[in-house]
């Protein structure tokens, strides 16, 4: 088997002109993987109507999605909170506008089977297989076999309600902690998820699995469910669990021999959607006032498309590595977004000392033994 490198970032936000300024650090490096995998958070259109979601996020232009490709991208992953704000246009036009940049979507579709449908590609001689699903709602955005949408496994409450793991609607970030603490994954979507990876697993080397979940801007938590849904993938087959949506790093988990990044954070994510001044969005204006009270930050000021918690400035990059045996090798380049809100890759003995460390910190707050080598360019995981 030949030997190959998966590279997975966070969530990316393409909204304001000229996004592929924000990859120029990191581009040189993004390149050398032979497989590129990020999350594109929102849709990509010029058509569609607002739906009635929480916090609804503000289209990007589709020719921003050449972004992806210059920067070297192959996957981009759509099951997310905010694929379905402009209505199943959006979700059409996002899938195709990747296309038509030779990236490959996964998560979404125009059906519930075409947003389960993998992705699937070959490259450096290896076969890859990547699948995406939602965990935080909004139910609005989840396909059917009749609607469009993302793929999503839903949460269940205690007493066997559908419970949206989002964070809008609660009165405070400690009781949006419990009610998403006390969620469980539907055992229905739990055995989809199987079948899924099942169905997959012999027809690709390497097997990557997306999901969407956690709670926003709160450093460290790893919810139950977030555990339940990441073992459960790599116990059907997957080789490489990776998690995004909260925005801020989570920590590594290493089950079965397989690294489970739990939340990638922020990758490129330049938007004014959260703009307190010329907001004419009302979901979006109290959101981006309540965030203060729920969660106890207040934006940069001198950072004005990047309005995230300050610790989320610390970013990575995850490897992992194929041998010619077969075996995988797990690690990550530690990175720091800039004043430019660009990420740049660091040394881990180096500039990039403090971010390895907090990745270390925030594994080890959330109860994971996992243990990190730093060296020159990046941090072993090891597996």
């Amino acid at each position: 088997m030949p030997s190959a490198r998966l590279m997975v970032v966070g969530d990316l936000i393409l909204e304001e002109p000229e996004p592929g300024a924000c990859f120029a650090p990191s581009a040189g490096l993004l390149r050398t993987a032979d497989l590129l995998v990020g999350n594109v958070e929102v849709p990509h259109t010029t058509r569609g109507e607002p739906q009635r979601t929480a916090v609804p996020a503000l289209p990007a232009a589709p020719a921003h999605l050449a972004a992806l490709r210059d920067a070297g991208f192959h996957v981009g992953t759509l099951a997310a909170n905010h694929v379905y704000d402009l209505g199943e246009e959006g979700v059409a036009d996002t899938r195709d506008g990747l296309l038509a940049h030779g990236v490959r979507p996964v998560g979404a579709g125009a059906t519930l089977a075409e947003a389960r449908e993998p992705a699937v590609l070959t490259t450096a001689g290896v076969r890859w297989g990547v699948l995406a699903y939602n965990c935080v709602g909004p139910e609005l955005s989840w396909a059917s076999p009749t609607k469009g949408g993302c793929a999503h496994i839903r949460m269940l409450t205690a007493d066997g309600r559908i419970h949206d793991v989002r964070v809008a609607g609660h009165d405070d970030a400690a009781a949006a902690v419990a009610a998403a603490g006390a969620a469980r994954p539907h055992p229905e979507d739990l055995a989809a998820l199987r079948t899924d990876v099942e169905a997959l697993r012999d027809r690709v080397d390497v097997l990557v699995v997306a999901f969407h979940k956690g709670m926003v801007h709160t450093p460290a938590v790893v919810l139950e469910y977030e555990r339940t849904v990441a073992h459960a993938a790599i116990d059907a087959g997957a080789d490489v669990v990776v998690g995004h949506h909260a925005h801020i790093l989570r920590g590594i988990e290493v089950h079965r021999g397989r690294p489970i990044f739990h939340g990638l954070g922020n990758w490129v994510t330049v938007t004014r959607a959260l703009d307190v001044a010329d907001n004419d969005d009302p979901g979006r204006l109290a959101w981006s006032r309540r965030r203060r009270e729920l969660f106890g930050f207040d934006p940069d000021p001198a950072m004005p498309t990047y309005p995230f918690h300050p610790e989320s400035r610390h970013t990575m990059i995850g490897t992992v590595d194929l041998h010619e045996d077969g075996s995988l090798r797990a690690g990550f380049v530690p990175c720091w977004i800039d004043d430019a809100a660009r990420p740049v890759p660091c040394s881990p003995t180096g500039d990039g000392r403090a971010t390895a460390d907090y990745v270390r910190d925030i594994s080890a707050r959330a109860g994971f033994s996992t243990t990190f080598t730093p060296d020159e360019s990046e941090v072993t995981v090891h597996l």
